[in-house]
C-alpha cells in the first residue's frame, strides 16, 4: 500500500529535499507541495494525503491553524489526514497546541533522513507516537507550565480499567507497544488491544493525543519516568 504525502513549507529548498527523500520510496508517494498553510489546507482537501508534513512556522497562514482546519473540517469534508508537524525546539508551544489539535507527532528538521522516511511511515499506520522520548520531554514541560486540567479530564479517567490505565500511563511515559508488552507481562497483540480501546472510551483520535490527555488530566506528572 502506497502513503500519499504532502509537504507544506515556507521554504523551497526544505520542500525539495524532502520531496526527492520520499519519493525515492517505493511505498511512499509525494503527491504535492505548498509553500504556506492556506494553500496546504487547500492542496490536502484537493488531493487527499495520507500524511501531510507541515511546518510550524510560516507566513500567513501557520501550520498550527492550518493543522487545526485539516483535522477539524467544516461540515461536508469528510477527510482528515494525520498531520505531522516539521519544527525545530524553539516553537514547543506551538508543537503542544499542534497534538492537542489532534497531529500526530513532529519531527525535528535536523533529523537524519532515516528519521525523516520511517516518522512518516510510523505516522501513515497510527501505530505509534512518534520519537516517544522527545515527545515525552517536551510534554512533561509544557505540564510544568500549565496547570492540571482537573473535572472532566479526570473524570474521564474513571471509565477506563485498571489494566488500561496503566497501559495509558505508559504510552503517555513514551514506551511502545513491545515495551509496554514487556513492562506488563503481555502479548504486543494485547497490548494494541488495551491501547484501541483506551482511544475509543476517552474519544481520541491516536497515541499523541493520549499522551497529551494523560499529562492534562494529572495522571502522568512532568518529569516521571
Amino acid at each position: 500500500m502506497t502513503t500519499r504525502v504532502i509537504i507544506v513549507d515556507d521554504q523551497a529548498m526544505v520542500r525539495a529535499g524532502f520531496a526527492a527523500l520520499l519519493a525515492a520510496q517505493s511505498d511512499i508517494d509525494v503527491v504535492g507541495e505548498a509553500p504556506d498553510g492556506a494553500q496546504g489546507v487547500e492542496l490536502s482537501r484537493r488531493t487527499h494525503p495520507d500524511v501531510v508534513l507541515m511546518d510550524v512556522r510560516m507566513p500567513g497562514m501557520d501550520g498550527l491553524e492550518a493543522a487545526r482546519r485539516l483535522l477539524s473540517p467544516p461540515p461536508g469534508v469528510t477527510h482528515r489526514p494525520r498531520v505531522l508537524m516539521l519544527t525545530t525546539f524553539d516553537v514547543d508551544d506551538y508543537v503542544y497546541e499542534a497534538l492537542r489539535a489532534g497531529a500526530s507527532g513532529f519531527l525535528l528538521k535536523d533529523a537524519p533522513p532515516a528519521d525523516l522516511i520511517a516518522a512518516v511511515r510510523v505516522v501513515a499506520s497510527g501505530d505509534a507516537l512518534l520519537a516517544p522520548s522527545v515527545t515525552r520531554r517536551l510534554i512533561a514541560d509544557f505540564a510544568q507550565q500549565r496547570p492540571v486540567a482537573r473535572g472532566k479530564p479526570a473524570l474521564r479517567l474513571k471509565g477506563l480499567t485498571e489494566r488500561e490505565t496503566e497501559v495509558l500511563t505508559l504510552v503517555a511515559r513514551g514506551r511502545s507497544n513491545t515495551e509496554i508488552a514487556r513492562t506488563l507481562v503481555l502479548a504486543e497483540q494485547t497490548v494494541k488491544t488495551h491501547v484501541s480501546r483506551v482511544l475509543t472510551k476517552l474519544d481520541l483520535r491516536d497515541r499523541a493525543q493520549a499522551v497529551v490527555f494523560a499529562y492534562e488530566s494529572g495522571l502522568v506528572a512532568p518529569g516521571e519516568q
